[in-house]
């Protein structure tokens, strides 16, 4: 599903912060965008903060939805925290005369049921789930265990991975030519930077230092991933025992998981009842009916001998105090959801290690369909003000059979990484571009245009 077009006419029903976050994201781009919502308060504080506009009601009613001329629209995304809603927005949608459907769902059996259920012969052409996705993402950060973010182009043929470097690191204190010429003949790149204590994002450029507690976001092929633990000082650690933090569809989802690859897995909920289906649906877990933010029963749960805890509560704060708790019990791997952006901006610099938010992560999967230049993937950088896409080279893109060193990328972007005939590779400035490529990219939002341009 791509939708290349330079100017689309977009409805997006809901108004919370999924909604807000796509509207803010595609105003950016200088589409139509028309926000629906039963809540006068939402709408008004985006009618005062995006150039968009905004229609009070119910997106289910047709006269809603004629209103907001959906059937000259190209894209209806339905985002409410309601999944019946969604549905039901996007199936009327589409009779109405909407060009693309995509529906917010919470349930994981929706997301299964796509190979069985001919979801398109509905009106809806693209199930999103956040749970799903923040389960995903829990389980990649599983498997790179000392890295605090990752993001997989092409079933790895790239990776995206981010740390932050210790003392240990042989490159502190050298720039990125430096670093380059000392350690010659490696399989990663760095492509944006955080120093400590700050909020501003750094596109390394060649005379870029490294320093001590920077942030730091890397492509990387399957070779690189061994190099980045040796160079970085980052701990090398084997997680097999989790804890979880919560029996929502996420915790239940990520524990279904975790059992089926052989983890050692304990799950506290303290709700009795959702505690008692988890035990049923998962044999192979310990499900404790407990409250996890009593220190005293992570402590007789024996919490000091797990490698990993993962709190997915529907509680930021909770989430947030008790991946503290973890750490000071020397747990080598925590994990938090934070629902409230402000949270996610400060935690990271409190020493949780990881952060999700569903809420992002469904907004940026569904953003990438509208993205001109045949945009592959997308992600954002946690906590950074970066994007990194994943571009098709096609026979008319500017950037083809050029090398990378002669075409006018804007110097807040970088090259990470290009993809052909499915081997990643960390491209230097002599690599030619050709038709067919894949080009991994991390930009500031403001080059996003110019980047774009190249490849339409």
């Amino acid at each position: 599903m791509y939708l290349n077009f330079a100017f689309m006419k977009i409805i997006i029903a809901g108004a919370g912060e999924v909604g807000f976050h796509l509207a803010k994201l595609f105003s950016y781009e200088s589409h139509a965008i028309t926000l629906i919502d039963i809540d006068e308060e939402r709408l008004a504080y985006a009618d005062k903060h995006l150039d968009i506009r905004t229609l009070n009601g119910d997106a289910t009613l047709p006269s809603i939805l004629k209103d907001a001329q959906v059937d000259d629209s190209d894209l209806v995304i339905a985002v409410t925290s309601n999944q019946s809603i969604n549905i039901s927005v996007c199936v009327f949608a589409k009779q109405l005369g909407c060009g693309r459907t995509v529906s917010r769902v919470s349930s994981q059996e929706l997301i299964d049921s796509k190979e069985v259920l001919d979801i398109k012969a509905l009106g809806i052409d693209e199930m999103i789930s956040p749970e799903a996705l923040a389960a995903e993402e829990v389980m990649m950060l599983l498997n790179q265990s000392a890295f605090t973010d990752t993001f997989e182009f092409d079933d790895g043929a790239l990776t995206m991975i981010g740390l932050t470097l210790r003392s240990k690191a042989p490159f502190l204190g050298n720039t990125v030519q430096e670093a380059a010429d000392i350690f010659p003949g490696l399989h990663f790149v760095p492509i944006a930077l955080q120093r400590y204590g700050t909020q501003y994002t750094i596109i390394p450029r060649g005379d870029t230092v490294f320093k001590r507690g920077d942030r730091v976001y890397f492509i990387t092929d399957g070779q690189g991933v061994e190099e980045l633990y040796k160079l970085t000082g980052a701990e090398k650690r084997v997680i097999k025992k989790v804890m979880i933090l919560g029996g929502s569809n996420i915790g239940r989802t990520l524990a279904k998981t975790l059992c089926e690859q052989n983890f050692k897995v304990k799950v506290i909920e303290k709700t009795y009842k959702k505690a008692t289906e988890l035990a049923n649906l998962l044999p192979n877990a310990l499900v404790i009916n407990a409250d996890g933010r009593n220190v005293e029963i992570l402590e007789e749960e024996n919490i000091t001998k797990m490698d990993a805890f993962v709190a997915v509560t529907e509680d930021s704060e909770t989430n947030i105090m008790s991946c503290l708790v973890a750490n000071s019990k020397s747990v080598r791997k925590t994990i938090a959801l934070v629902e409230n952006m402000d949270y996610f901006q400060l935690s990271h610099s409190i020493g949780i290690h990881s952060l999700i938010n569903k809420k992002l992560l469904a907004a940026n999967s569904i953003f990438r369909y509208i993205r001109k230049g045949d945009v592959v993937a997308m992600t954002k950088l946690n906590n950074m003000n970066a994007e990194l896409l994943e571009f098709v080279v096609n026979a008319d893109s500017q950037v083809v059979n050029n090398k990378i060193v002669d075409i006018d990328f804007p110097r807040t972007s970088v090259v990470g990484g290009v993809i052909r005939d499915g081997k990643g590779i960390i491209a230097l400035g002599d690599f030619v571009i050709k038709e067919g490529d894949r080009l991994v990219i991390c930009t500031l939002p403001k080059s996003i245009k110019k980047v774009e341009k190249l490849f339409c």
